[in-house]
């Protein structure tokens, strides 16, 4: 018996000296198995790393459908057309900005659309529509005119998902005429007037058509932009639109951007939305002495600190009575909506940034270039002076006018600005919109239109216009007279035009 314990303590020594053994193989071959299981995955598209996803060979983007293909294979595809370029999508992150994700699909909330009048192209009205679908916004409403309502650029728009285009028919004139709004007084100081003055006039009433259409298509906000605007959504947990509304407290009821304006630092810029990186600050994101003690450096001798208007745009929640109140605010017939500005957000206006922009102009509107008459076609200073500098000029005199008062050249003031927070630099808009476009998304969206359009033999406009169907069924005229119909006891309050930003004066105002 005594013999035996020897052996005993050698077998127990050897058992556990085995299972020390077995215990590091396995803490040696689970890491491994777990490396081996992820690369697995990634490299079937089981998960996607951040950097890969956003290599030039993988051309997956927020607001795109999530497909096996590349784009290229996209087009390709005859069956798939442009809405597998924005259809169906899952949440993704932007390398340059660390932890910014996105969460898109079909039932995210709130449902935010926007609504324009444009004469764009498509080099312009593109960049502009797919760097909102990148920001959540789902519906687009284009009321077009001029080039936009060309066949060779509206037929393209009509197939891009979620983007309805309403046509200046006719039709829609006679519906428009019948408007409250030509009976009310927030809006009769500017009838009857050309240029500037009836594109706002025009733009309040295809406002009051798109409240319509938001309401039927189920959404929740609603904002009017400019295709020479993009929305910054500053200041939200992600870089976002979507997420931005979603943290604004259900009692109010719109939400105010203010404006920067684009300070171009060359004169041959192309492609505004990926090519500019400067931007002047609005008054209501500086300290009154910083702005104040700057403004004459900043003005640069121009009549206003901004070029053209200061005071912002806004979204408002869709609800019953909304209307339009002007082209930068919406309003209630039944109450004075409860609204916020935001500290950190804004509306980035391209304003003039190229050259061409100034005959552009010209070429719209039809009066007479001098200080008289400029005055009754357009309400800002530096328009008036555009204008007529563009219609008296030679073009390498409106050039030289053109570098003067436009073009940020003096790098030295530049920095200056720059350093006071006059000036500041916004990259996010800018690569978001080189990434789309060197990804080939916009091209994609043309080749896949081209397929869809080949089949098209009648290029007529009737019949394809969200606004001409409005009042024609029940359900439409039903939410047209929830949104339109006002009471005896209706509020009215003038609307906002375009306003220059407090001038040296405000500084005796403000004391």
């Amino acid at each position: 018996m005594a013999g035996s314990r020897p052996t005993t303590s050698i077998s127990q020594t050897s058992s556990a000296n085995l299972f020390t053994s077995r215990l590091l193989l396995l803490l040696t071959l689970l890491p491994l198995t777990l490396a081996a299981f992820a690369f697995l995955l990634q490299w079937r598209g089981g998960l996607t790393d951040p950097i890969t996803r956003w290599s030039p060979d993988h051309h997956e983007f927020p607001g795109m459908e999530s497909t096996s293909g590349s784009i290229k294979d996209t087009v390709r595809n005859s069956g798939s057309g442009c809405t597998d370029l924005l259809g169906q999508s899952h949440s993704l992150s932007f390398p340059y900005f660390r932890d910014w994700k996105f969460g898109f699909g079909s039932d995210l909330k709130p449902k935010i659309c926007i609504t324009t009048s444009t004469s764009a192209g498509l080099e312009q009205t593109l960049p502009w529509i797919f760097y909102h679908k990148v920001m959540g916004v789902s519906t687009f409403f284009l009321f077009v005119e001029g080039k936009a309502a060309s066949p060779t650029v509206s037929k393209f728009l009509e197939t891009i998902p979620g983007v309805k285009v309403i046509y200046r028919t006719r039709e829609l004139e006679e519906q428009q005429a019948k408007s409250r709004i030509w009976n009310e007084t927030w809006l009769s100081s500017f009838f009857y007037k050309p240029c500037n003055y009836e594109l706002f006039v025009k733009q309040s009433l295809n406002m009051e058509m798109a409240i319509v259409m938001a309401r039927e298509a189920g959404m929740d906000w609603i904002i009017h932009l400019d295709t020479d605007e993009l929305i910054h959504p500053a200041g939200a947990r992600e870089y976002s639109l979507r997420q931005l509304l979603l943290d604004v407290p259900g009692n109010v009821d719109m939400v105010i951007f203010p404006n920067y304006e684009s300070s171009v630092e060359r004169d041959d810029i192309k492609e505004p939305f990926s090519e500019v990186s400067m931007f002047k600050k609005n008054y209501d994101h500086l300290p009154k002495d910083v702005y104040f003690g700057n403004y004459k450096e900043a003005t640069r001798g121009n009549p206003n600190y901004f070029l053209t208007y200061g005071n912002g745009k806004s979204a408002a929640r869709i609800q019953d009575h909304l209307r339009p109140n002007g082209a930068h605010r919406w309003h209630n017939y039944m109450k004075t909506p409860n609204e916020v500005k935001l500290d950190e957000a804004a509306v980035l206006h391209y304003t003039y940034p190229k050259f061409s922009d100034l005959t552009s102009r010209r070429d719209r509107c039809g009066c007479k270039p001098t200080k008289e008459d400029v005055k009754r076609c357009f309400m800002l200073e530096f328009d008036r002076a555009a204008f007529i500098i563009a219609s008296t000029a030679t073009e390498e005199e409106m050039l030289h006018w053109y570098r003067e008062r436009i073009v940020w050249t003096d790098k030295a003031l530049n920095l200056k600005l720059l350093r006071k927070g006059i000036l500041t630099r916004i990259y996010a808009p800018m690569v978001i919109v080189q990434r789309l476009r060197e990804t080939g998304v916009f091209t994609s969206v043309i080749a896949s239109a081209q397929k869809v359009l080949s089949s098209v033999t009648n290029s007529s406009t009737a019949g394809v216009t969200s606004s001409s169907k409005i009042g024609h069924d029940g359900e439409s005229k039903a939410t047209a007279r929830r949104v339109l119909q006002i009471p005896d006891n209706a509020t009215f309050s003038s609307a906002i035009p375009p306003l220059s930003p407090p001038g040296l004066e405000g500084i005796y105002m403000e004391m």
